[in-house]
């Protein structure tokens, strides 16, 4: 067994596409090795601005032989199939065996394949896994781009290395033969580094100043960017993607303390952060829970000078990229807020749903109705209706048009700025949470009227001209616009009916995610929502919490069984509603449940041609008791007692079924047991649809 080492030098490689290229190297590799039946251990891959490198453990230094047998026609069979076998398999009728296979003769190619050894194997796959790479973007370069059939790679390729163990593994690309050579750092150590092997590539380019493995560059990023924001008395704002990217750029790391103007601390804290997060890439710092006038930028480069000109560099830089978010702050709070939502209606919102503006009165009438209705408990409705018509103002700003990101969030900046209530500015401010999983959802509520607002217009007025998502497509974002809806809802104990059926149905299936990760059977929200005339959300969930923890329950796992045998019976029997309409008069038997006269007539023995069975009776008198408990707990929602009264059942039915005969020889009996069963069916059903539930 020997290591393999493979890198691939070009020019600067993105950042962002660096873990996709790493995972694409690995994955092409184990194809070619798998393909040529090669056994690998253990895969190490490796990234840099200006390398990607893949070390393979315990590669063995020849593949096995192999012996091939295929399978041909009968000796019997016409001369036509035997010839086309013969050229399937490349060999002549001399060299087939021929074999009994169940009395008939049969003949068989069969080939022997010799061992290759690994290091061929790897000069074939190296070449393919280069042409294959599926980088994001690519481009072709020098005279042999002309030919639409040239090498494409993400930046131009300069350098192969290849090294089985000691020895070189010969290939080439395009021109690019492997080789031992590769180079380190660009300005540290610029020349030509030799290479021996696997076991001390990464050592050897530690000491041409370049940390190869992109974990060790993230963690040394990670840590020294703190130590640097610690020794001047400050705390780095953590910021992972950032570090990533910032590791995606540099081979030797170097984090760097550096200060700006205080007087750019006027300009809202985000805007900063994202000033220096975009366009330069520094970590911000804060002092005792606030922004602070210091930056930590990343230099690719050990200075002499400890890297005071680094810093004074980007310092100027930073400070011209704070000068012009202090302009945009400056020249935006000049304009008022409704007069900049006058500009609004020249923004197109959707071809068939109007401007901007028109979404904004729409949002405007909603969060009025939310309000005033008192299904926002607590919201002004003037408040919420002067909030909504200003919450998208903020999109023709200056700030926002340069850092789209803000939107929202610099509105609820303007409002306060020019004196609104705080109630508004913070509706403003919060209107498009939730915006993922993991953001926090509104609770003023002003706040609540006005992102629920935004986001029922949303769904509402897409499905209105049946632009819902297909599939994967989803390009006005209603997925995540009802999750928004669903946690706003549920968080804050909002009841609320969410719209048309095909709008409940959307709700359902996005709910059925979010409770999925939540632990909540999908099964059971299903056995829920095929009741009909449920679009409470939070009533829905607490039904689903309920029903889930019963399931659970030994009273509820045999319930269940006990239910899906008496269905299983009824629609073998055929026993369905238009039977028991004809026989009874009832569409539903449980419709008059409570009521205490129907409840007797349900009790007697007296209505029966029969005496019934001891375990018939009991189960009558169950029903009797718990069907219309059960009902009363759903309308006071009550979904534990609910609960509580069908586990009153349990008993009952599994002593019906093991003493009761329901297909009885007897007419009478057979249509009154059937019955029986039918109304502890629909009993069952008015607390939810036990044939959804799975098990």
């Amino acid at each position: 067994m020997t290591d393999f080492l493979l890198e691939l030098r070009s020019e600067e490689i993105p950042a962002r596409m660096q873990a996709g290229a790493r995972a694409d190297l690995e994955k092409l590799f184990r194809k070619e090795m798998k393909d040529a039946g090669v056994s690998v251990g253990g895969i190490t891959v490796y990234s840099t601005p200006r390398r990607l490198a893949l070390i393979a453990k315990d590669l063995p230094v020849q593949t096995e032989a192999v012996r091939e047998e295929t399978k041909g026609p009968a000796t019997s069979a016409p001369e036509q199939a035997l010839e086309g076998f013969l050229r399937k398999t490349g060999l002549s009728k001399d060299q087939l065996e021929v074999r009994d296979i169940k009395g008939k003769d049969t003949y068989f190619a069969v080939v022997e394949k010799p061992g290759r050894a690994v290091k061929d194997v790897l000069a074939d796959a190296i070449p393919a896994i280069i042409r294959a790479f599926p980088w994001p973007k690519s481009q072709r370069w020098g005279a042999a781009s002309l030919s639409p059939e040239s090498l494409r790679w993400v930046r131009p390729l300069s350098g192969i290395v290849a090294i089985l163990g000691d020895e070189l593994v010969e290939c080439a690309v395009e021109g690019i033969t492997s080789g031992r050579v590769t180079k380190g750092h660009r300005f540290h150590a610029p020349g030509e580094i030799k290479l021996s092997g696997a076991d001390t590539y990464v050592e050897t380019l530690r000491a041409a100043y370049v940390l190869v493995d992109h974990a060790e560059r993230q963690d040394l990023i990670r840590t020294k960017a703190a130590e640097a924001a610690s020794a001047a008395g400050l705390t780095l704002v953590e910021d992972e993607g950032l570090v990533i990217e910032n590791a995606g750029l540099t081979e030797w790391p170097v984090p760097l303390l550096g200060r700006f103007d205080e007087d750019f601390l006027e300009v809202p804290p985000e805007t900063i952060q994202l000033t220096a997060r975009v366009n330069q890439k520094y970590f911000v710092c804060e002092k005792d829970g606030k922004l602070a006038d210091a930056f930590v930028c990343t230099a690719n480069i050990a200075a002499v000078d400890g890297g005071e000109g680094i810093v004074a560099g980007n310092r100027k830089v930073l400070a011209a990229r704070l000068s012009d978010a202090r302009f945009f702050w400056e020249q935006d709070r000049k304009t008022p807020l409704s007069k900049q939502a006058e500009k609004l209606g020249r923004i197109t919102f959707h071809e068939k749903l109007g401007t901007v503006a028109d979404k904004v009165e729409r949002v405007a009438r909603i969060a009025f109705d939310l309000a005033n209705e008192g299904i926002v408990p607590g919201a002004d409705p003037a408040l919420a209706k002067k909030a909504a018509r200003l919450c998208k103002a903020d999109l023709v700003t200056e700030m926002v048009g340069e850092f789209p990101e803000l939107q929202g969030l610099m509105g609820g900046y303007y409002a306060r700025a020019e004196g609104l209530p705080d109630a508004v500015a913070d509706a403003i401010r919060d209107h498009y949470k939730p915006v993922g999983a993991s953001d926090d959802v509104p609770t003023a509520p002003v706040s609540v009227a006005v992102a629920l607002a935004d986001k029922l217009d949303t769904l509402r007025s897409f499905f209105s001209i049946d632009e819902k998502p297909t599939g994967s497509k989803d390009p006005f974002a209603l997925r995540r616009a009802a999750l928004g809806v669903i946690r706003i809802l549920t968080e804050n104990g909002l009841r609320l009916s969410v719209g048309t059926h095909d709008l409940l149905d959307f709700f359902a299936d996005r709910l059925k995610v979010q409770q999925k990760e939540a632990g909540v059977r999908h099964d059971l929200i299903d056995a829920v929502f095929a009741l009909g005339g449920e679009d409470d959300l939070v009533r829905l969930l607490a039904r689903v919490h309920a029903l889930q923890a019963f399931v659970q329950t030994d009273d509820g796992a045999n319930l269940l069984a006990g239910y899906k045998r008496a269905n299983n019976i009824l629609k073998k029997e055929g026993f369905a509603a238009d039977e028991r309409i004809a026989r009874t008069g009832d569409e539903d038997p449980m419709e008059n449940v409570d009521d205490p006269d129907m409840t007797e007539v349900y009790a007697q023995r007296g209505r029966l041609s029969y005496t019934p069975e001891p375990a018939e009776q009991a189960l009558m008198d169950a029903l009797a008791a718990a069907a219309p408990k059960a009902v009363a707990c759903v309308e006071a929602e009550d979904f534990a007692g609910a609960m509580a009264a069908l586990a009153s059942l349990r008993a009952p039915i599994d002593a019906f079924f093991n003493d009761v005969t329901v297909n009885d020889s007897d007419p009478a009996k057979r249509t009154e047991r059937l019955g029986l069963l039918d109304r502890f069916r629909a009993a069952v059903h008015k607390v939810a649809d036990f044939s959804r539930i799975e098990g």
